[in-house]
């Protein structure tokens, strides 16, 4: 019996996992993939929002302006790549001025911080790489980016540190509840729960209509990405919005905070929870869009596209609730953006929500707020000698485009929950990300998780189950 279980392992899933985890409490996590992180988590813009856009009294504006205050410290205890490079939301005429001073107005009501309307010329100044035809934009300097997927990582691994677990290839297939929530799982397994908290993503209304009465659709909307070479990292070093649309905040050119460029991302309703795929159309409109914002970025510097899903909801705004009907069901639904930004405020609030459903909420003396990743880079190069001394793999680069060491790797299969793909290892540590993405040194990765799990090489995979890389040998 556990007093919580979670649906899903996303940032909100995740988040609330670590949270709860520090009070005396067994919680467990269900995941139906082979790795957390493996939905919208991956797949975004990686932007901390300063919190300006949503509008006042939703939800949305609560938990983007709080949760984005949350995300320093919060990167700085889990050792998660963070940084307040700020943003810019470009106007292009009269009308977009308009849209800017209306952004400002909003913003300066729900309590974002510093905001300031900045002329063509001091705009500029800041980006000098922008097209001269800018009339002005909105200055937002608590915008900030994140590595989203280590920083997912990082919470459900201090999660487990402080007790909890998590179960993964458990696809909830029904929920029933007597005097407590029985969870059954596609394998078969029951999961018995006094309270569970709906975070399933784009999933989030199937597990709702599992057991509640249908009261919210969520549709998910496909955005497209490109992923620039580090050749192009230091064209701007803000966040450049255009004006947002009803459909989104639109095409962003950023910087992240490992060096890269991104740019994207289109905006398509489509109907299929699991497309992932990328369209010449749409990954064309992001260039043509992108053109107006600089004419600067070289497309031939492209590494990768990806497409990411949204969870769009039916209802506009986030819904974070405890069901009327079924008491203890709490759900965690609509997550679109800002729902990274706001993550770490919406875990608060429903640890909040649990503990006036009726959840005993006792703090632990013991929680170790703490996580340390070595980022061998980063380190002073009398601490790599002294590293290297200790543990030789961490003197072997595997990863040359990136810089990643043995040592590293091995780390991170170590922290690891299950048996970790690939792109599990590259997502927690790196190799694979740069200009060759994996060309080089994914072969090596493969031999040392095959090493540390003494298990045959055909049986690394990918990514997901029964995506496997190398099916024998060939003499």
């Amino acid at each position: 019996m556990y007093d919580v279980a979670i649906i899903g392992a996303g940032v909100i899933g995740c988040s609330i996992f670590r949270e709860l985890t520090k009070y005396n409490l067994k919680v467990v996590v269900l995941e139906k993939e082979n790795d957390v992180s493996l939905g919208t988590s991956k797949a975004n813009s990686a932007i901390v929002h300063a919190g300006y856009d949503p509008k006042e009294d939703t939800l949305m504006a609560k938990y983007n302006v709080k949760g984005n205050e949350m995300f320093g410290d919060l990167c700085k205890e889990l050792s998660v790549p963070f940084k307040r490079n700020g943003s810019l939301i470009l106007a292009f005429d009269d009308e977009d001025m308009n849209t800017v001073k209306n952004l400002y107005e909003n913003g300066s009501k729900i309590g974002v911080k510093d905001l300031k309307i900045l002329t063509k010329e001091e705009t500029l100044e800041l980006e000098p790489n922008l097209n001269e035809d800018i009339k002005g934009a909105l200055y937002a300097p608590t915008g900030g980016i994140v590595g989203p997927f280590e920083y997912t990582i990082a919470l459900a691994e201090n999660g487990v540190l402080n007790g909890g677990e998590i179960k993964l290839r458990k696809e909830v297939v029904s929920i029933e509840k007597d005097d407590s929530f029985k969870i059954s799982t596609k394998d078969g397994e029951i999961v018995e729960a006094k309270f569970v908290i709906n975070a399933a993503g784009v999933y989030a209304d199937k597990i709702h209509n599992l057991i509640c009465k249908e009261s919210f659709k969520i549709i998910p909307r496909s955005g497209e990405y490109y992923v620039m070479d580090k050749s192009q990292g230091s064209l701007v070093s803000h966040t450049i919005f255009q004006c947002p649309s009803k459909l989104g905040k639109g095409v962003l050119v950023t910087p992240t905070v490992h060096g890269n460029l991104l740019v994207g991302p289109d905006a398509r309703d489509i109907e299929d929870k699991e497309d992932l795929g990328t369209i010449a159309e749409g990954l064309e409109e992001i260039r043509e869009s992108a053109m107006k914002t600089t004419t600067k970025v070289n497309f031939r510097e492209g590494i990768r596209n990806f497409a990411g899903l949204r969870a769009n909801p039916d209802t506009g705004d986030f819904i974070v609730e405890e069901n009327d009907e079924v008491k203890g069901f709490v759900d965690v639904a609509g997550m679109k953006s800002p729902g990274l930004s706001s993550a770490p405020a919406i875990a608060l609030d429903v640890v909040s929500i649990l503990e006036k459903a009726g959840c005993s909420l006792e703090k632990k003396e013991d929680f170790i707020a703490k996580r340390d990743q070595i980022h061998f880079m980063e380190l002073e190069p009398k601490d790599k000698a002294n590293l290297i001394k200790e543990n030789p793999e961490y003197g072997r680069i595997v990863c040359r485009c990136e810089s990643i060491t043995e040592g590293e790797i091995v780390d991170a299969i170590k922290r690891s929950f299950g048996s970790i793909s690939l792109d599990g290892v590259k997502r927690r540590c790196r190799p694979g990300m740069g200009r060759c993405q994996g060309g080089f040194c994914g072969p090596k990765v493969q031999e040392i998780i095959a090493r540390e799990y003494d298990v045959p090489l055909e049986s690394v995979m990918l990514e997901k189950d029964k995506s496997y890389i190398l099916v024998g040998k060939t003499k």
